[in-house]
């Protein structure tokens, strides 16, 4: 089995890992998917690729925050961490507003 891209830390951290693969994260149906790239976060707003072999093809790994080797379940609140060291927080319940996805802390090295 590979390496995966990112660690799973606490009840609602991850942590990207590998600078060539970006993080296509969802969050159950009802959620937007959310890019995590080696140095910053935002929406997502292409298609979401079909499956991790199609993800594979883009650079990308698809990440479902539901299954049960992520957190199992939906989250309201998560944290991600981004390789340069900066820590995003992401409030689903503030989805289109500017508090959605921002800086928790700045670590950059």
């Amino acid at each position: 089995m590979t390496e995966k891209p990112f660690l799973v830390s606490g009840r609602n951290t991850l942590i990207h890992k590998i600078r060539k693969l970006d993080l296509l994260v969802t969050n159950g149906e009802d959620n937007p998917a959310i890019i995590v790239t080696h140095k910053s976060i935002k929406e997502f707003t292409g298609t979401i690729p079909e499956n991790k072999r199609e993800a594979k093809q883009q650079d990308m790994e698809l990440v479902d925050v539901t299954v049960g080797d992520v957190f199992g379940e939906e989250k309201t609140l998560m944290f991600v961490q981004t390789i340069n060291g900066k820590e995003y927080k992401i409030d689903y319940s503030k989805h289109g507003t500017p508090l959605f996805i921002k800086i928790h802390q700045d670590n950059a090295f």
